[in-house]
C-alpha cells in the first residue's frame, strides 16, 4: 500500500514536469507567434514597412490642424518633411520657430514641409494664439480626441530604437517617407538646410 502511494506520487511529479515541460516549449513560441502577428499588422498598416532594409520608415498617423481638420502624414508623401515634436511652453522650441519659418519661406516652393507636432499645450486655440503671436507659416499638429499626440511620440521612438524623452525633437523624412536624420535639442536654419537640401 506504502508503494502504491509512492508510486502515484511519483506519476504526479513526473505528470507536472511533462506540464511544465510542454509549457516551457509551447508558450514562448505563442509568444513569438503574436510578435509576429502584430509586426505583420503593422507591415500591412505602414507603420514599420520598409522597402530597403537599410530604410527606415516613418511611422504613419494622423492628428489635427488648428483649424480641427485630420491631417495625415500620407497626405505629405512626395514631399521632404521636417517633423517636430515640441510644445508652446518649451524655451528650446521656441528659439527653433524663426528658423523653421524662414525655411518655409525659401523651401516651400521646393517641396519642404514643416510639421510641429504640439505636446501638452492646451487646447487648439490657446496653440493658434501663440501661433499667431510668433507669426508661424507651417503645420501645428495637436490631438484630435485627447492623447493621439503621445502615441505618435511613442511610435517615433519605437520606429528609431531611441525613445522620445525630450522636446524638440526632429526629424527628417525624405520624398519616400524614409526618416534620414533625428535631432534632439534646438538646431539653427543653417543646420537643418545642410541636412536638408539633398532631398529638396
Amino acid at each position: 500500500m506504502k508503494n502504491n502511494m509512492i508510486l502515484k506520487q511519483i506519476t504526479k511529479v513526473r505528470m507536472l514536469f511533462v506540464i511544465m515541460l510542454v509549457c516551457l516549449i509551447i508558450l514562448p513560441g505563442c509568444d513569438n507567434s503574436t510578435a509576429q502577428q502584430k509586426n505583420k499588422r503593422l507591415i500591412e498598416n505602414g507603420k514599420s514597412k520598409q522597402e530597403n532594409s537599410n530604410d527606415l520608415r516613418a511611422p504613419g498617423f494622423s492628428l489635427a490642424d488648428l483649424e480641427g481638420n485630420t491631417i495625415s502624414l500620407d497626405q505629405m508623401r512626395g514631399k521632404v518633411v521636417l517633423l517636430n515634436f515640441w510644445g508652446t511652453w518649451c524655451g528650446p522650441c521656441r528659439k527653433e520657430i524663426p528658423d523653421f519659418i524662414n525655411l518655409m519661406k525659401k523651401h516651400n516652393k521646393d517641396g519642404l514641409e514643416i510639421i510641429g507636432i504640439t505636446l501638452t499645450s492646451g487646447p487648439p486655440e490657446n496653440i493658434k494664439a501663440f501661433a499667431d503671436k510668433w507669426g508661424i507659416n507651417y503645420k501645428l499638429l495637436t490631438d484630435i480626441k485627447g492623447n493621439e499626440t503621445q502615441t505618435v511620440t511613442a511610435l517615433y521612438g519605437q520606429a528609431t530604437g531611441k525613445r522620445i524623452t525630450g522636446i524638440p525633437t526632429t526629424f527628417i523624412i525624405d520624398r519616400e517617407g524614409v526618416i534620414q536624420k533625428r535631432y534632439v535639442g534646438p538646431r539653427s536654419e543653417a543646420i537643418f538646410y545642410n541636412d536638408l537640401k539633398k532631398f529638396l
